[in-house]
């Protein structure tokens, strides 16, 4: 992780999504934890899948993370917080090396920091309530990193951007456009067909 840890440090947001906060700092504050570890396949990434039942992004992959509440230290305590509440991943085993610029994101009007951490002593980790996260996983770097599950999704609104098939999941949207990022910043990604653009809705049906 040395390399991406380094990488970290010079980038800024236009790396992982174009969309600037609203000016005058309405948007509600949130984190992710980008949670690396070693796996029997090597470097993993841990993700889940949010409950279909959810009012907000429902059935979405994502990195476990949320919405700041006023008793936080902060992002990083956000995201470690989170990540207990939703997985069973313990902070003690967990040390955080990075957090990323400052994200939007428009449809549910987070400001959302990144925390990239290392998992120096995996615990267990699978739902921790399954009304909010319905799978928990622990994806290997070189499965998304792989050509074959890479290509990009369009819906009829108009929006288009990469994605990825693991195992029972797609990933998409926000969290996608954060693993496109991780993996070129990393050193990680290899060539893919930027030409394979599949309907979203299907390509969610077909996981």
């Amino acid at each position: 992780m040395s390399g991406l840890v380094k990488a970290t440090a010079e980038v800024d947001a236009r790396a992982f999504s174009r969309l600037s906060p609203p000016p005058g700092g309405a948007a509600r504050a949130a984190a992710v934890l980008m949670l690396f570890g070693e796996g029997p396949d090597g470097p993993d990434v841990l993700l889940l899948r949010r409950a279909d039942t959810l009012g907000s992004h429902p059935g979405q992959v994502a990195f476990p993370g949320g919405a700041a509440d006023p008793t936080d230290d902060g992002p990083v305590d956000t995201a470690l917080r989170e990540a207990f509440e939703e997985t069973g991943v313990l902070r003690s085993g967990v040390r955080p090396v990075a957090r990323l610029p400052e994200l939007y994101v428009p449809v549910s009007d987070f400001v959302v920091t990144p925390v990239l951490a290392h998992w120096d002593e995996p615990s267990p980790v699978a739902p921790v309530d399954f009304n909010e996260t319905a799978a928990v996983a622990r994806v290997p770097v070189a499965h998304l990193a792989d050509p074959a599950n890479r290509f990009r999704v369009a819906h009829s609104s108009g929006y288009t951007g990469p994605a990825f098939s693991a195992p029972g999941m797609l990933v998409w949207g926000f969290t996608a456009g954060l693993v496109d990022g991780l993996l070129a910043l990393g050193g990680w990604e290899r060539p893919w067909d930027r030409t394979d653009v599949r309907d979203l809705e299907l390509a969610l049906r077909a996981t």
